[in-house]
């Protein structure tokens, strides 16, 4: 299961990956910079920390397979919550209620916030192995 999640999370963070660089190329295309915050929050949330979380779960054997579970979809439901709220308030696209963007985009960063305190009780969940030699 941890590999599988390992996996999931890489490729989260891949499409996240290839969504920063095209609105940033976009950007230098385009000559305007209005995308600049949801541009780095985008690679920053969503390519560094879940491909971070990734590799950390192929590299250690974690004793609480439930709490990653949980830590992984909240990680991967908050980085999408906070960059779309992100996108829906400052960009407004579709001309949405302010207090609804508003509101998911709170929602978004406090999930992805909570992702990351079980991230950190994680790290203190891993399987002790022995040095290899």
């Amino acid at each position: 299961m941890q590999d599988k999640w390992s996996l999931r999370l890489i490729r989260v963070a891949a499409i996240f990956g290839l969504i920063g660089t095209v609105l940033g190329s976009h950007m230098a295309g385009a000559g305007s910079y209005a995308f600049r915050p949801i541009h780095a929050h985008i690679l920053l949330v969503g390519w560094l920390s879940v491909f971070s979380w990734g590799v950390f779960y192929k590299i250690y054997r974690v004793r609480a397979k439930k709490l990653l579970t949980v830590q992984g979809w909240t990680g991967i439901v908050g980085a999408i919550g906070l960059t779309a709220g992100m996108w829906l308030q400052f960009m407004q696209p579709f001309n949405i209620n302010e207090t609804f963007s508003l509101i998911f985009y709170i929602v978004g960063g406090t999930v992805l916030l909570v992702s990351f305190a079980l991230f950190v009780i994680v790290t203190f969940m891993v399987e002790k192995t022995k040095a290899v030699r």
